[in-house]
């Protein structure tokens, strides 16, 4: 059985995938910075303790690494690389900063364009010619286009044509990939992710991105202003796109089950969600009365909506957007037939868990 290389391996869907191939007996080398507090190989199974609910993981077949992503040959002894890449290998580019904002330009072009070239090329001088390169990117490399986005290739462009600055390096490290596929025969694959939320069978959300980030900041204010009226600026007839992270999880253990694929796949929902479900679920769940509003003047904001409103800098690009996305290629390649779509009841388990775990965390700080 092949071995799995996956570098940013502690992140939230880069684990469950690991914690997956693990169960299904691959051989897996996770790539891991280091912290002040833990080390890679703590930190790695630390996140899979956690995602897997304390139960036990079998690591036997698990390799973990120290790395860093901009440093020569990742700071990996040269030995060392020609052992991670003695066989055949499916190499997983997850590592990205998720910062957005412009003041935090150069950290995210370094890690999401920078960091995507050095990883090719450590792939291209120590890796197998059979052996598959995966950058795993976002489907809002989109940018603020309303036709549907196709899976294929769109030039760069500049940041007038993206909602903020982590869409537009996305966008740009898809085509660090398309050069080095045309100029240099990199063996690449782009996978575009949506927004990744928890388990649609089971409910267990172990991410804050998205609307659980807004979930967890109108919670904090519940705390404080039980019982409020609050005006928030989101389109409720707008819709996220969600998939679930065992979907996910599924769709890339069959990429890597797959011999023969496209250059990109869009991993995506095929229905997406309005943003009004999310606000019903949220009132339920919540000791406020939160009101989205298409329209919503600033100036009349008062002190909590003002709070929330800053909190929303950046959800708020997102709460008017109705994204499209062909599947087709991916549907296709991967024999898909709509398998674990969501559905609002299952976005109202997921945000049922993740409101009782921020409130089980928040007696035990209190006791």
């Amino acid at each position: 059985m092949k071995t799995i290389v996956v570098n940013g391996a502690n992140g939230y869907v880069a684990s469950n995938f690991i914690s997956n191939l693990l169960k299904q007996k691959y051989k897996v080398i996770a790539l891991v910075r280091p912290n002040a507090k833990f080390s890679p190989l703590e930190r790695m199974k630390k996140v899979l303790s956690d995602i897997n609910e304390d139960e036990k993981v079998n690591t036997d077949r698990l390799k973990v690494y120290s790395y860093s992503l901009l440093d020569k040959n990742f700071g990996i002894s040269e030995e060392e690389l020609n052992k991670i890449f003695n066989n055949d290998v499916d190499y997983f580019h997850f590592a990205a900063s998720l910062k957005y904002d412009k003041k935090s330009m150069d950290e995210i072009f370094a890690t999401n364009i920078n960091g995507v070239e050095n990883s090719i090329n450590i792939f291209q001088k120590y890796a197998s010619k059979l052996s598959r390169f995966f950058y795993i990117g976002t489907a809002y490399s989109c940018g603020i286009r309303t036709e549907v986005f196709e899976e294929k290739f769109y030039d760069n462009e500049p940041i007038s044509a993206f909602r903020n600055y982590y869409e537009l390096s996305k966008r740009y490290g898809e085509n660090i990939v398309r050069n080095y596929i045309l100029e240099q025969k990199l063996n690449g694959y782009i996978i575009r992710l949506s927004q990744v939320v928890g388990n649609c069978k089971t409910g267990v959300t172990k991410t804050d991105y998205g609307i659980f980030d807004f979930a967890k900041r109108l919670f904090s204010l519940s705390n404080r202003y039980s019982g409020e009226v609050v005006r928030v600026h989101v389109d409720p007839e707008s819709t996220q796109n969600l998939i679930p992270i065992d979907t996910v999880v599924h769709y890339l253990l069959k990429t890597v089950a797959s011999p023969s694929l496209p250059l990109i796949m869009n991993f995506v929902s095929r229905k997406s969600v309005k943003n009004g479900f999310i606000i019903k679920v949220l009132n339920e769940l919540l000791p406020l009365t939160i009101i989205p509003l298409k329209e919503l003047d600033t100036k009349s904001l008062n002190s909590i909506e003002r709070l929330i409103a800053i909190g929303m800098s950046f959800t708020d690009r997102y709460t008017e957007i109705n994204l499209k996305f062909n599947t087709s290629a991916r549907d296709l390649a991967l024999n898909l037939n709509g398998e674990f779509e969501l559905n609002n009841r299952e976005i109202g388990n997921m945000l049922g868990y993740f409101i009782e775990n921020l409130s089980n965390r928040q007696k035990k700080i209190v006791a």
